[in-house]
């Protein structure tokens, strides 16, 4: 017999200094290359819009964006492992949308490695379009790079 998911009744609130222990664990538990403390330290300090998803005080993922000219650009977005594949990566793309669209955006961007296969089936699920390559964006270890895949989606 399967067992049944419970109902989580979660929030999000802005994401501040003092979860950055727990989002450092997830976020090395997520990735081979996870953002450093010092990644989030200087988006928290730039003011970006910065959002934990929370069930308690249980944090299940959080989402970095940074806000230009008619666009809003997504720099991370991470569901904790833990809570992969329950529908709360769409839970934050959501609510990214939504705050974009209050600021007047046009446009939302992102980029993701090109081995990131599920990720890309979720943004393009979600409307995104993949619209070009950069070559050698991300890390790859050993000293090797691997491609983005540049995605938008209008607002």
């Amino acid at each position: 017999m399967s067992a049944v998911l419970k109902p989580v009744e979660a929030r999000l609130e802005p994401l501040d200094a003092a979860r950055l222990e727990q989002l450092l664990q997830i976020e090395q538990r997520a990735y081979p290359h996870p953002w450093t403390r010092g990644n989030f330290l200087d988006a928290l300090k730039s003011g970006y819009h910065a959002r934990a998803l929370l069930a308690g005080e249980e944090l299940l993922g959080y989402y970095v964006a940074m806000q230009g000219v008619d666009e809003v650009h997504l720099l991370n977005i991470t569901v904790s492992p833990d809570y992969q594949q329950q529908g709360w990566g769409r839970v934050m793309l959501d609510a990214l949308a939504l705050w974009a669209r209050g600021l007047g955006a046009q446009w939302l961007w992102l980029e993701v490695r090109v081995s990131n296969t599920r990720a890309m089936a979720i943004y393009e699920a979600h409307g995104y379009r993949r619209v070009g390559l950069r070559k050698n964006y991300y890390p790859a270890g050993s000293g090797r790079r691997e491609d983005a895949v540049v995605m938008s989606l209008r607002l």
